[in-house]
């Protein structure tokens, strides 16, 4: 199988690197210094969602920006040493040209900023949840890049470990390529489901770019 595409569009948590270990344990402590029963944070859809979605349906509103400043504070701090890159992700962005790919994640831009460089990945285009109204399954964030690289949106493919991201490619009008990285392969639809990025290879042409899975 062979995709085409002028552009890919890329989450960062679960598809470029790996946090979990880190948003679970900032999460964790989040949500007991908020009084947040282990219950109540159990029937939350935390992965792929931006923060201020998640603190609004656990929080009363007043206390929301106070509550978002805290988690975004422990995450950034928890970057050193619990971030790593995973499989494929660098080889893959650095045969890239820079005005090719974008990163689309449902963090603040400070928090992504700080996992990205802490792997060494220096995005020249990136829409962070400071950046949009409606996070992801929304399609407004992916949109929102492809308007930015300038590419009509039929023409870019989204790479996604999350349902919700998964969604909101679909919604979008674009391909999708499903990572399973931290779902199962039968939990996510998409165009094309692989385990990481180094299943897939790339081709830069004149046009765009040709992906492929490796045999």
């Amino acid at each position: 199988m062979k995709i085409h595409a002028e552009a890919l569009l890329f989450d960062n948590d679960g598809t470029l690197v790996s946090s979990l270990e880190s948003v679970n344990r900032c999460w964790t402590r989040w949500a007991q210094e908020y009084g947040i029963t282990a219950e109540d944070f159990a029937r939350i859809e935390l992965h792929g969602r931006p923060a201020v979605e998640i603190a609004a349906d656990l929080l009363p509103p007043g206390i929301v920006p106070q509550a978002l400043a805290r988690i975004e504070q422990l995450e950034v701090e928890d970057v050193p040493g619990g971030v790593q890159a995973l499989p494929g992700t660098l080889a893959l962005l650095g045969s890239l040209p820079a005005e090719r790919w974008a990163v689309v994640t449902s963090a603040t831009r400070r928090l992504a900023e700080a996992r990205l460089d802490e792997v060494g990945i220096r995005p020249k285009t990136m829409i962070a949840a400071d950046d949009i109204t409606r996070g992801k399954p929304d399609p407004e964030p992916y949109l929102l890049a492809a308007r930015e690289l300038g590419v009509d949106p039929a023409h870019c493919v989204v790479f996604e470990d999350a349902p919700a991201g998964l969604q909101a490619g679909r919604a979008a009008g674009m391909t999708t390529v499903a990572l399973a990285t931290t779902h199962q392969a039968h939990e996510l639809d998409a165009d094309l489901v692989v385990k990481d990025l180094s299943a897939l290879s790339v081709l830069v042409t004149r046009t765009g770019v040709e992906i492929s899975v490796r045999d």
